[in-house]
């Protein structure tokens, strides 16, 4: 199978299946001397980890990192950090019922039709569980982005048509509900919203918002590798994201030349933009100004209410879910949009260390 590796300088490749023995990723190319623990993946684990509430998964997964290479008396050497997570709580008989069937909003058809072969237990590669091994490098990324002084947050700006309007974001409320919405009072309604569509069987979607600050001007490449298709193509890919957009997104095309462009002003000695509507980025390339990006993520597709499909064999017929399933991504989606945007940063900060001559020669003229 191709395609799972991401990145040119800070590689990553994820592995496993949702009901193997474990699953996990391997991480090429992070510098050497940075300071990781186990315990600083596993912070991040535990933010997308199932069966923390009523809203994710009642999967029992303690999701415990353990890194097999490429740390030596808790700093990184340079050489491939390999990560892995066992699977310890695995039910694939929950599958055995549909196995033959192609679940309505899943990706059995398109694996079956690609591969001829699809893993049933939950979906193998296609699962959502996928999703650990992307934490887990963006955790080390996380680390080193720390080291540079930029910060990445990301939350739940909406479940449904509920949405956290920019004036009542507070942001120290993030982690003080379990939806990770910036304001408990708009997390009360979702949960709320969240509670009618367990109870009509039913799941829902949402929007995951990432905002980073202290991003240099200069990061991207103009044409291909643009910071923001970079971005974009990493948080599409992941499994249950529908969109992704800048700034003011789609906004943009409802607005305005004059109204929509950022005008500059100079302040402290340099450039500075009067607003944002860009979302700091500009030809492709950082500006400066705070990075801010948003997800859409589709509402669960497995749900108990009976769904048409058919069969392998070509017959046609309905289908209700059971098992242990998110009622919604959204919440445990956050740090997984999080790390897909630590992910992309940190391949191409280093990547733009090339960009200059000057920048060159005084690496190894120092040396």
């Amino acid at each position: 199978m191709a395609g799972s590796t991401f990145g040119t300088f800070y590689k990553v490749t994820t592995w496993g299946e949702s009901h193997g023995p474990a699953i996990g990723a391997v991480i090429d190319g992070c510098p050497a001397g940075l300071p990781l623990t186990a315990e600083d993946i596993q912070s991040f684990l535990d933010r997308r980890r199932p069966g923390q509430n009523k809203y994710a998964s009642s999967r029992k997964e303690r999701d415990q990192a353990q890194i097999l290479s490429g740390v030596f008396e808790g700093h990184t050497t340079g050489t491939p950090i390999s990560i892995m997570i066992n699977n310890v709580d695995q039910n694939p008989h929950d599958y055995e019922q549909i196995k033959d069937c192609y679940r309505p909003g899943h990706a059995d058809y398109t694996f079956d039709a690609k591969y001829g072969f699809r893993d049933y237990r939950g979906g193998g590669r296609s699962s959502g569980r996928e999703t650990i091994g992307r934490v887990a490098a963006g955790a080390v990324a996380s680390r080193i982005l720390a080291k540079l002084g930029i910060e990445i947050t990301a939350f739940t700006r909406s479940i449904g048509d509920i949405t956290v309007p920019d004036s009542a974001c507070r942001y120290e409320q993030i982690c003080q509900n379990a939806l990770y919405m910036p304001g408990n009072d708009y997390a009360e309604k979702a949960s709320a919203y969240l509670e009618k569509c367990i109870k009509e069987s039913d799941s829902a979607g949402g929007i995951v918002e990432c905002r980073v600050t202290g991003l240099p001007a200069g990061i991207g490449e103009p044409v291909f590798c643009k910071l923001d298709a970079a971005l974009a193509g990493a948080v599409m890919s992941i499994g249950a994201v529908k969109g992704v957009e800048i700034g003011d997104g789609f906004g943009a095309a409802a607005s305005t030349g004059s109204s929509n462009n950022d005008s500059f002003r100079m302040k402290d000695g340099k450039p500075t933009k009067e607003t944002n509507r860009s979302g700091g980025i500009l030809g492709g390339i950082s500006d400066g100004s705070p990075l801010i990006l948003r997800a859409a993520v589709k509402p669960t597709p497995s749900i108990s209410l009976e769904q048409k499909t058919v069969t392998r064999d070509g017959r046609n017929t309905a289908i209700s879910i059971t098992g242990r399933h998110d009622p919604v991504i959204v919440p445990r989606a956050v740090v997984v949009v999080e790390s897909m945007a630590a992910v992309t940063l940190v391949d191409l900060l280093m990547q733009n260390m090339s960009s200059r001559l000057e920048s060159i020669t005084k690496f190894y003229k120092r040396h």
